[in-house]
C-alpha cells in the first residue's frame, strides 16, 4: 500500500490542524494505522492509531485529549485532527500502516507515508 500524508503547516500555538493520510494500492481496511512524529535531533514517536474497523484508539499521553485519530474506509484515509497544538508539537508527522501488530509503539509498521511538516510557533 502506498501512503500519502497531507497537511502540515505553520500554526501559532493554540491552533489547530487536521493531516490527512491518503492510501492506495491494496484493501485500506485490511490496517492498522498509526501517526509517529519526529522532531529534530529526537527519536521517533508514537502519537495515535487507530484499529481497523476504528473500534479502538491509542494515543501517547502527551497528546491525549488534544488529538483525535480516525479513518473513512470508504475514502482509503486516516486523519489526525490536532487542537490546541503546542510549540512541542512541532515535528514531521508519519502515517503508517501493519496488518497484525503486537503493539502500537513497539510494532515493525510495513509501509510508511512520506512525511509532513508542522510547525508550531510560540
Amino acid at each position: 500500500v502506498q501512503l500519502q500524508a497531507s497537511g502540515g503547516g505553520l500554526v501559532q500555538a493554540g491552533g489547530s490542524l487536521r493531516l490527512s493520510c491518503a492510501a492506495s494500492g491494496r484493501t485500506f481496511s485490511r490496517y492498522v494505522m498509526v501517526w509517529f512524529r519526529q522532531a529534530t535531533g529526537k527519536d521517533r514517536e508514537f502519537v495515535a492509531g487507530i484499529t481497523r474497523t476504528a473500534i479502538a484508539t491509542q494515543y501517547a499521553d502527551s497528546v491525549k485529549g488534544r488529538f483525535t485519530i480516525s479513518r473513512d474506509n470508504a475514502k482509503n484515509t486516516v486523519y489526525l485532527q490536532m487542537n490546541s497544538l503546542k510549540p512541542e508539537d512541532t515535528a514531521v508527522y508519519y502515517c503508517a500502516a501493519r496488518e497484525v501488530i503486537t503493539t502500537w509503539e513497539g510494532s515493525e509498521y510495513d509501509y510508511w507515508g512520506q512525511g509532513t511538516q508542522v510547525t508550531v510557533s510560540s
